[in-house]
């Protein structure tokens, strides 16, 4: 038990702490939930959500799996979706991957790893549909980042056709969904142009955002 009482004693410092630079912090958050944005990543434990967008408990609803994965076939997945948009009323839907992502670096090498190798078919599926544009990255770290990218817009994209999303384009409500990538290495968010706010926007989008990712393979440039 002694690094869960560790871990216990953590939690009663960082309390106090908190209590101490802000007495009304624990009431506020208790009060009420109101965030603005649904967080959807991955379950890699160097990649949390407030703390990388530096914002505080409540402020941000989350949703994380291996490899950030939007499968319309994930109720628990949809449900988070549903639960955000109709009774949170969240503003933006951030799908998140990571460069560095260990399940997409298994999809992508074909290494196999348990009962994930088959939650991770998702991510395969879509090295296979991308296979000539990852076919011309010639560095091994590189395509890894590359595939990255592509499964965040591909999962940003997933994220768009749920009927939860479309249902709230259909009445009018405000929503958008953006797909970005985030590097361990400096800790910074990378934009990847598939940002969507309306139903005619989606293939557009999606279009622009795969083909970033290949004009970034083409030049070989780093960004991860």
């Amino acid at each position: 038990m002694g690094e869960l009482d560790n871990l216990l004693q953590r939690n009663r410092d960082w309390a106090e702490r908190v209590s101490r630079d802000d007495p009304d912090f624990f009431n506020r958050l208790s009060s009420q939930q109101t965030p603005k944005y649904l967080w959807i990543g991955c379950s890699d434990s160097r990649v949390p959500a407030n703390q990388i967008l530096g914002l505080d408990p409540g402020e941000v609803f989350v949703h994380r799996n291996v490899a950030n994965v939007l499968s319309h076939g994930d109720l628990n997945a949809l449900s988070v979706i549903q639960f955000a948009v109709d009774v949170l009323k969240v503003e933006h839907i951030l799908l998140v991957g990571h460069y560095g992502c260990g399940g997409v670096q298994a999809a992508l090498t074909g290494t196999r790893v348990g009962l994930v190798d088959n939650w991770l078919r998702h991510v395969s599926d879509l090295a296979y549909k991308h296979e000539d544009l990852l076919a011309s990255v010639q560095d091994d770290t590189q395509r890894h980042a590359r595939m990255c990218e592509l499964n965040a817009i591909e999962q940003a994209l997933n994220v768009c056709q749920t009927t939860v999303v479309r249902d709230a384009w259909a009445r009018g409500q405000p929503l958008a969904v953006h797909g970005w990538v985030y590097a361990l290495g400096d800790g910074r968010v990378r934009e990847l142009s598939m940002d969507v706010s309306g139903p005619e926007q989606i293939t557009p989008a999606y279009r622009a955002a795969v083909a970033k990712v290949a004009s970034v393979a083409a030049r070989g440039e780093r960004d991860d």
